[in-house]
């Protein structure tokens, strides 16, 4: 059964753009993410690499919580990420982000919410 769903896994889209406005993914932005077509060029169904822009789609964290602010120090920009794979991104990184690919929203499901859902960078 387990196989079953990694490959299933392996098979679906990383992303996706709804309305050219909200990017949605499950991890998070990449800093190899410096043109939206790069997503559409990954090779599926494929494994999860330790680096690069598909383990960033699926493993990247915003710099709060658990993965992140490591030794108590505020991440600007990008950082490591303490899961030990992908990296972390900044409230200033998602903005830029935003409005280079001019974009609204950017919606990942990767981290468990107490209220269900979480703002990050406005």
């Amino acid at each position: 059964m387990w196989k079953s769903f990694i490959n299933l896994f392996n098979h679906l889209p990383v992303a996706a753009l709804i309305e050219d406005k909200i990017l949605c993914m499950h991890g998070g932005i990449s800093p190899d993410l410096d043109e939206l077509t790069k997503i559409n060029k990954i090779q599926r169904p494929s494994e999860i690499p330790n680096s690069g822009l598909l383990c960033d789609l699926l493993w990247s964290d915003p710099a709060t919580g658990p993965a992140a602010n490591i030794f108590g120090v505020k991440t600007k920009g990008w950082g490591a990420n303490d899961r030990g794979t992908s990296f972390v991104f900044s409230e200033e990184t998602v903005e830029a982000f935003l409005k280079k690919h001019d974009l609204d929203l950017i919606v990942r499901g990767h981290q468990v919410m107490e209220d269900g859902y979480e703002f990050f960078a406005n």
